[in-house]
């Protein structure tokens, strides 16, 4: 079967067409690395983890480079509150991050760059802008450079907005642009920044904007035409209208498909640092399982909006404590199987239709739980044959969800739970 995907760009599912049969390329905008993750830093690199390992199955060679901001305002300007060199703030966050990665079985990147480590990069792609005639060196004869957002015909293309209905951009200070709506490109060093956070470049002593490190590691990486840009619905605009429109006026092709994950939202509200609801990716990992926190930020729909609020650990370890409960059912009575083939023969035809329907991973769980009953009722019938079908089955999609392996991680736990619930099935029977 094809899988299709929703294009934020074309605003519509659409089948999903490698550029190079059986090879996938796909550029994740990562962290910026300021402060401590969030539970929303971990949905999104989860989403992309899924699309990776449904890939893989269906017998992708997959290339997932996803991004480190290891310098931007918020870093320098936290730095100047804990005392510590900006980049030593960078690296303690970023080494945060990857600990809460792993721990939900987020597989590593194929390339995870580092802002910093793309500079020379940057500074090429800024210099064709300026040959083309999209980028300019600010009027004050500062170091800044800008995009030309009003000169770009299709600016706004991703977003499906006209430049003059646009908030205007602050990125950078409105000294020397020509347009309100222009993005900074370079950025000329100020007078209370470290000397270690400016590169010389013939404009002056400055560093990246936000949005021209991206366009130059994923085409470093993935080459000026790749497969898939994702990120954070957030990131939709300005942070990837601009990436598309500047990779675009230098000449590059870039993404043909873009994905966005929905945000999420604590007890019916937008999670932000101003409301002080912020929940962290250390808080949520000590407060269940690694298996439950995965199994509970993907079973809303990757384009929907995912609240949390009290008690959606608890319903997330009751679901996925069924699962854990039936597989050592199974083993118990001397059926189980462990599956020898592909995963993807080892799948329901209803698991495989729902990740290939623009990964309907709500509707796959479904699946993976009618698999569980039936497996318990095979039990209960005592039909062996039936019961190692289940097992294999849900094996398979355990897998393909990244469940199998994460639930190691949470093995003590499952067996508590496994154990408990066999004791109050026995109390209940007596």
């Amino acid at each position: 079967m094809t899988l299709n995907l929703f294009d934020s760009r074309a605003q519509s599912v659409r089948a999903f067409a490698p550029i190079t049969p059986g090879q996938v390329g796909i550029y994740l905008c990562g962290p910026t690395v300021q402060g401590l993750p969030h539970v929303g830093h971990l949905r999104s690199a989860l989403v992309y983890d899924q699309l990776r390992r449904w890939l893989e199955v269906k017998g992708m060679q997959v290339t997932l480079v996803r991004n480190v901001t290891d310098i931007d305002d918020k870093v320098l300007e936290n730095a100047k509150v804990t005392g510590e060199p900006w980049w030593g703030l960078a690296y303690r966050f970023e080494i945060e991050f990857n600990r809460a990665y792993a721990a939900l079985g987020i597989k590593p990147p194929t390339y995870e760059p580092r802002a910093t480590g793309a500079v020379p990069e940057m500074l090429e792609l800024i210099e064709r802008l300026i040959a083309n005639g999209y980028a300019y060196q600010a009027d004050d004869a500062s170091a800044n450079v800008y995009f030309a957002a009003s000169k770009w015909a299709e600016y706004g293309s991703l977003t499906n907005q006209r430049v003059d209905d646009m908030d205007a951009d602050a990125d950078a200070d409105l000294r020397g642009k020509r347009s309100p709506h222009d993005f900074a490109l370079w950025k000329a060093r100020k007078s209370d920044e470290p000397e270690s956070a400016a590169w010389p470049t013939r404009f002056g002593l400055g560093r990246p904007g936000w949005h021209i490190e991206c366009s130059a590691m994923a085409t470093k990486y993935l080459g000026s035409n790749f497969d898939i840009h994702g990120g954070g619905l957030d990131l939709r605009f300005p942070h990837h209208e601009n990436e598309l429109a500047q990779s675009s006026a230098a000449g590059d092709k870039f993404a043909n498909y873009w994905l966005h994950n929905g945000l999420v939202n604590v007890n019916g509200q937008k999670m932000s640092k101003s409301l002080g609801n912020s929940i962290f990716a250390a808080d949520l990992l000590a407060a269940a399982e690694p298996a439950v926190v995965r199994y509970y930020l993907g079973s809303a729909h990757y384009r929907s909006v995912l609240d949390y609020h009290e008690g959606v650990l608890d319903e997330a370890a009751t679901a996925f404590g069924r699962i854990q409960n039936f597989l050592a059912r199974a083993n118990r009575s001397g059926t189980a199987e462990t599956f020898d083939g592909s995963t993807l023969e080892a799948l329901p035809a209803a698991f495989i239709a729902a990740m290939d329907d623009d990964l309907a991973i709500p509707v796959a769980l479904g699946v993976l739980h009618d698999t569980v009953r039936e497996g318990n009722a095979a039990l209960d019938a005592g039909d062996a044959a039936a019961v190692r079908k289940a097992v294999i089955g849900v094996q398979a999609m355990l897998e393909v969800l990244g469940l199998e392996s994460n639930s190691e991680n949470s093995a003590g736990s499952a067996h508590t739970q496994a154990l408990g619930s066999l004791i109050h099935e026995l109390i209940a029977e007596r």
